[in-house]
């Protein structure tokens, strides 16, 4: 599966929920910064020019910061939270990122002493940028709706004025917007055909809410990301398991195809074999089913009991049964020879069908039945 698959899983690309504020309601001020210092000591740094700053504490503004690790000076704003109306607040809660509008323009690229000027509803802004990646001063100025252009150009130059010059001057048709992408590490912001991008990692210092909101806030949706990767992963599993159940039923499929095949090969040779088996096993049958006619006589012939008596007809009824037609001059002798039968290991039942005597002449017909084991040991 490429990774061009994966893109099912993902969001829709839209632009990132940024809400930009309006610029006059911000005072803007360049903080020094220690050299060497880091994000956590910076973070303190500003808090306590704030206090110095503003005739507000901390609790009471709405302030963030602009800062890159290096930098000698971090760029701070603030407003008082009473000139935001609740219904204003209201809809920050699921933003990604509350800022100033000027914020916007800080990801712009610039060379040193560069100043970026853009219009808004409310008259100029202007970004102007020293030897530092970070802007070294914000001005807004406000305009009436029916300024004119005279007046707007004289503001404009008031204000690259009071930057002291600039060698370059880039002047944007509107305030860059929040524009899509599908880079989750960068904030793009675009007006015309300039444009900013900012890292989401310092989304959290420039943000102007309440810190420990933002913070509860940054951690719920961390939490909904990790259980919507999670989701995201658990059906690319259950995709990745349809798959590998296709391909195992195709590969079976071929495995049943290849064995089919196999089978017809060797089905002459198979059929052989079976034919050999079954001449075989009949053969065995008929060795151990057949009557044993020579073997019943030899065990009925119980020689020194017979006397006078002897058969004059043999025939088998049974693969274990022998018919015996006999005379004799003594009947005395029947009586020893039927007893004898009886006692015999190898006879099961002697039954009688007629016996008689006429002219001293006794003829008898009687049915022996045997054991099997007897006569196949015989055998």
């Amino acid at each position: 599966m490429t990774a061009a698959s994966f893109n099912f899983f993902k969001a829709p690309v839209a632009a990132p929920r940024v809400v930009l504020l309006p610029d006059h309601r911000f005072f803007v001020r360049a903080v020094p910064v220690a050299d060497g210092a880091t994000g956590a000591e910076v973070a303190g740094q500003i808090e306590l020019a704030l206090e110095n700053l503003s005739p507000f504490p901390p609790a009471q503004l709405y302030h963030g910061y602009y800062w890159t690790p290096g930098a000698a000076h971090a760029l701070v704003f603030a407003a008082y939270r009473k000139r935001f109306a609740a219904d204003e607040t209201a809809e920050w809660g699921e933003a990604q990122m509350v800022v100033p509008a000027f914020v916007a323009a800080f990801g712009v690229q610039h060379e040193p002493a560069t100043t970026v000027i853009y219009p808004s509803a409310d008259g100029l802004t202007a970004v102007h940028w020293g030897d530092s990646a970070v802007p070294a001063n914000v001005i807004v100025r406000q305009l009436a709706p029916e300024a004119t252009e005279a007046e707007r150009a004289q503001v404009r130059e008031e204000m690259l004025r009071t930057f002291g010059g600039s060698r370059a001057v880039v002047d944007l048709p509107a305030p860059p917007e929040p524009a899509a992408t599908e880079d989750e590490k960068t904030f793009f912001f675009r007006t015309g055909e300039v444009t900013s991008e900012l890292p989401v990692a310092i989304a959290a210092s420039l943000d102007v809410r309440d810190k420990g909101d933002l913070g509860a806030l940054r951690s719920a949706r961390r939490r909904d990301l990790v259980f919507w990767r999670v989701f995201a992963g658990c059906a690319a599993a259950l995709i990745l398991l349809f798959l590998g159940e296709i391909l195992l039923l195709g590969g079976r499929q071929i495995w049943f195809k290849s064995m089919a095949a196999q089978i017809a090969v060797q089905r002459p040779v198979v059929e052989k074999i079976e034919t050999a088996h079954d001449l075989a096993t009949h053969i065995d049958r008929l060795s151990s089913e057949r009557l044993l006619p020579f073997e019943m006589i030899e065990a009925a012939q119980l020689v020194d009991k017979m006397g006078s008596i002897y058969f004059t007809r043999t025939t088998t009824t049974g693969r274990y049964s022998l018919l015996i037609n006999g005379q004799t001059t003594n009947s005395a002798d029947l009586d020893v020879y039927r007893l004898a039968l009886q006692d015999s290991p190898a006879i099961s039942e002697v039954r009688i069908d007629r016996n008689e005597s006429r002219n001293g002449l006794t003829t008898f017909v009687w049915e022996i039945t045997f054991k099997p084991d007897a006569l196949h040991a015989a055998h």
